[in-house]
């Protein structure tokens, strides 16, 4: 049965068992648990009630249903009891296992103080209620590893920092307008930075693996793909004009979608079907408008700068997260699930988006992070996953939490990257189910910012990166490679054509 389904079906049979409503509490169970630790982060628990629990489920179950017992022969409400307990135990059994599954799996987390990070597994089928004696039943459920909190206070962290100059902002005032550029075509030979029209092929062994047709890439020292890399991009497009042919090889990566690609070399071709430079538009009133209604040339310079301010936030707190993240987990040695890193992943992978999102970084930027983070998927998940672990214990010792401003605040600074409307940027996150990410995001946020707080910082020069990475969501060994996320619909990185 699916977990969603299970939810629903013990929602439905656990209502009104097992509370004492004169008191409004819950009656303790008299429960005993068997745990078993299979490893770090899973429990397999045994859990046996006594013939009394059951017993008193059952009354409390039969006492509810007598006003409203309806027998033949007897007016509703007025049949003896022990008839309606003969009549209607098959049904009231039902009702009685539900709830005290709910009630033991409620009282078993409180006692053993659980924090569990996934729903039990639990073969609803298989749990029976007996005529007699105890009920026994187990489940398999994923928790947080037992660990004691490093020591945070004080950790000697370095961190980048900056004034920005007119020439900085000039440099990313041109990487804006580029989004908004006109595709020309040339028949001149290309040149960094130009644009190619290239349909791609991928094959092992001389048997093709995957294509991609008329696929539009930027000339950039690094070509980034799902599974692999091309280090030395430039070298290998620069000079071609339409109708040329290159081929490299690429090994894919360990996490590569498809598993049985993973580590193997493919050699990839590219036909060029056209070349194409870019014109920049210029910054006349109505661009100005188009872009955020901005009133001259200097506000849109000024909004430039603050992103930038953004963005230099975003790598001092990377910086900083990577650097006390690092000394918090060198202790933890836990062995993680591969199933719990193959369901996290995703997560982890629309958690670093929503982040770089907030930070003012550009939908190519993102693509660029995004294959890398890919590439590397397990290794990253794990880090992240421990990371997660230690600064939510953190949080709840120094009881920190997101509030409904942090939720505006977040929301207010993807919409400004994605030029949606704040509430339909909510809408979305809330459809995907993605709010329970971004609660995660706020509070590792604060935490890291407290760590801070404490620690002692030696500052280093920042240089605001250029763009070195054309990032394509293909996955070359196949198997499929996900798209970023577009929960904000933002706007397509491709340039317009000019006709």
């Amino acid at each position: 049965m699916p977990e969603d389904q299970e939810d629903e079906t013990l929602e439905e049979l656990g209502a009104g068992v097992g509370v004492d409503e004169a008191e409004g509490e819950r009656t303790s169970l008299d429960l005993i648990v068997n745990i078993e630790s299979p490893s770090d982060c899973e429990r397999h628990v045994t859990v046996t009630v006594s013939q009394a629990d059951i017993d008193r489920y059952f009354d409390d179950a039969f006492s509810e249903m007598m006003p409203s017992a309806n027998v033949p022969g007897f007016r509703i409400g007025r049949a003896p009891r022990k008839i309606v307990e003969s009549r209607f135990r098959k049904e009231v059994a039902e009702q009685v296992k539900g709830s005290l599954l709910m009630d033991c799996l409620e009282q078993v987390s409180e006692e053993k103080k659980f924090a569990a990070i996934s729903e039990p597994e639990i073969d609803l089928e298989a749990v029976e209620v007996p005529d007699t004696g105890p009920m026994t039943f187990e489940f398999d459920i994923e928790v947080r590893p037992d660990f004691s909190i490093p020591e945070w206070k004080g950790l000697q962290v370095t961190r980048p920092v900056r004034d920005f100059t007119e020439e900085d902002v000039d440099n990313q005032v041109e990487q804006k307008l580029a989004r908004y550029a006109q595709l020309v075509p040339t028949k001149e030979a290309a040149t960094s930075g130009d644009y190619l029209t290239v349909h791609i092929t991928s094959s092992e062994e001389g048997k093709k693996v995957e294509e991609d047709e008329e696929r539009v890439l930027r000339i950039r020292p690094r070509l980034s793909f799902a599974d692999g890399e091309i280090a030395d991009a430039e070298k290998l497009f620069v000079g071609v004009v339409a109708g040329d042919r290159r081929t490299v090889d690429v090994t894919l990566t360990a996490g590569a979608p498809n598993q049985e690609m993973a580590g193997k070399t493919v050699s990839v071709e590219f036909e060029v079907l056209e070349v194409k430079k870019f014109k920049l538009p210029e910054l006349d009133k109505d661009f100005l408008d188009e872009l955020g209604d901005f009133q001259s040339e200097e506000e849109f310079r000024d909004a430039v700068r603050k992103n930038l301010e953004r963005q230099l936030d975003y790598e001092q707190q990377q910086k900083a997260r990577e650097q006390i993240t690092k000394l918090l987990v060198e202790s933890a040695k836990w062995e993680l699930p591969p199933g719990l890193l193959k369901r996290q992943s995703a997560r982890e992978m629309e958690r670093a988006i929503m982040e770089l999102r907030r930070s003012g970084f550009s939908e190519t930027e993102i693509r660029a992070r995004e294959n890398q983070l890919r590439q590397n998927s397990d290794a990253s998940t794990a880090t992240a996953l421990k990371e997660h672990f230690i600064l939510e214990r953190i949080a709840e010792e120094e009881t920190i939490d997101a509030e409904e401003g942090d939720y505006e605040k977040e929301v207010f600074l993807m919409a400004m990257q994605s030029g949606e409307s704040p509430r339909r940027v909510r809408a979305q996150l809330e459809k995907r189910g993605l709010m329970d990410v971004l609660r995660n995001q706020i509070v590792e946020r604060k935490v890291i910012e407290l760590v801070q707080s404490e620690a002692k910082f030696k500052d280093e020069p920042y240089e605001p990166g250029q763009n070195q990475t054309e990032a394509i969501q293909l996955a070359l060994g196949g198997g499929g490679a996900n798209a970023i996320p577009e929960a904000f619909d933002p706007e397509d990185d491709d340039s317009d054509e000019e006709e």
